[in-house]
């Protein structure tokens, strides 16, 4: 799957991509027919295939959803040689039943490979605020020249942001949904003869799915806005990286520059230029993203009786384009951060040349600590030439701390 309007967008592979939700769909059927009947060979998957997702689609406009066509299908390939199999399908479950638990496990999958690119990207970055945790640069602030700093602690701040989101994605949860037509488990209940064995089959299939059992959530959309807030957060943080390095990367500042890659950065009218395509992409997603977040708590504050209208039919698109946007901007910002170049020589230099406004802060410091009137003259022959690494402050040992943090989670990890 790709998206012509959204460059990249081949990175997430299959993730939320209609096959995917497909399958998912299925899976969902398969363990609740396993839980009515331990047991159960009927191997749904196999009774249907990816060229079957088009007429389901276009079948889905009559009753607004894709199970409906899906469970009439998933009978009429069941009913030959399975009709016990057949009859038994979907009972006790409703549409909204399907497709939320299939949501929830496109959510997880997604979740697992966005790790997977934050884990690559804290690596890099660890090792990048390690080698440059010395190496002095000028801070700027409301874009105008500050106090010095180092390139360690900006690229420890853009860790230090990539190491909460990870811990955002890591807290999540991901529910079954099993509620029945108006998620009271009536079915459920005839079915398996009391509440208690209801709720038994709802564990049963959370189980088969490596879901977490929860009661129904129809209207409760707390678990679809969490996890979307959670991309944001990541989503955030990139945000951070690709915004930075797209101002020093600008040929008047040109402290640092993206990777070099055949055919990328190119212009269709200008042989010179190399724009910094990577940290551009990634900003888009991190513009975007809020936006996708906002439809999905809208769609929660207007859930409305026992299943929402309209509220739960946006949410399944935007879920889509939220989850495989971040996960595109997460391989694109691994890919930066992995070969990001550093001009080190450069900061210095311009650190040094702007070195008398940049520590000025510490004439007023000074004059307060020493109670004199302030004196710039004489802090400048007393500062040796004004040497911009003499007024750091603690950045190395904050540098130091984000990295013990990070050092912490590799711990965890192995």
């Amino acid at each position: 799957m790709t998206d012509l309007l959204w460059p990249g967008d081949e990175r997430a592979g299959d993730s939320f991509a209609a096959e995917a939700f497909w399958r998912a769909m299925v899976d969902v059927e398969s363990a609740w027919l396993q839980a009515l009947r331990p047991g159960d060979r009927s191997a749904l998957a196999e009774r249907v295939s990816e060229d079957d997702l088009g007429s389901v689609a276009r079948a889905a406009e009559a009753s607004g959803n894709p199970v409906v066509p899906l469970v009439a299908l998933l009978r009429s390939r069941l009913q030959d040689d399975d009709p016990v199999a057949a009859r038994w399908l979907h009972r006790g479950l409703t549409s909204q039943d399907v497709v939320d638990t299939a949501l929830v496990l496109c959510a997880r999958s997604t979740t697992s490979r966005v790790l997977a690119h934050l884990e690559d990207l804290t690596d890099s970055l660890a090792q990048l605020a390690a080698r440059h945790r010395d190496d002095v640069m000028v801070g700027r602030t409301l874009t105008q020249h500050a106090v010095p700093t180092t390139f360690g602690l900006k690229v420890a701040g853009w860790l230090h942001g990539v190491l909460d989101a990870r811990d955002d994605l890591l807290r999540l949860h991901f529910p079954v949904q099993v509620g029945g037509a108006a998620g009271t488990l009536a079915a459920a209940v005839e079915l398996a003869g009391d509440p208690v064995a209801a709720r038994d089959l709802v564990a049963a299939t959370a189980t088969t799915l490596g879901l977490d059992p929860a009661p129904p959530w129809h209207t409760v959309r707390t678990p679809l806005t969490r996890y979307a807030d959670a991309l944001v957060r990541t989503t955030d943080a990139l945000g951070h990286v690709a915004r930075d390095v797209l101002v020093l990367a600008r040929p008047e500042v040109g402290e640092v520059a993206e990777p070099a890659a055949d055919g990328r950065g190119g212009s269709s009218t200008m042989p010179h230029k190399r724009n910094p395509v990577l940290s551009v992409l990634v900003r888009r997603a991190a513009l975007a993203g809020p936006g996708l977040a906002a439809q999905l708590h809208l769609a929660a504050g207007e859930a409305v009786d026992e299943r929402p209208d309209g509220g739960w039919h946006v949410e399944w698109a935007t879920l889509s384009q939220l989850s495989r946007r971040t996960l595109v901007g997460a391989s694109q910002a691994a890919e930066l951060v992995a070969g990001l170049h550093v001009d080190t020589a450069r900061m210095a230099e311009r650190a040094e040349a702007a070195a008398p406004d940049l520590l000025a802060e510490r004439t007023g410091i000074r004059a307060v600590r020493d109670e004199r009137p302030p004196d710039r003259e004489q802090d400048r022959d007393h500062d040796h030439e004004q040497d911009p690494r003499s007024y750091l402050g603690a950045a190395a040992a904050l540098v130091h701390e984000v990295l013990e943090r990070a050092h912490a989670v590799d711990e965890e990890d192995s």
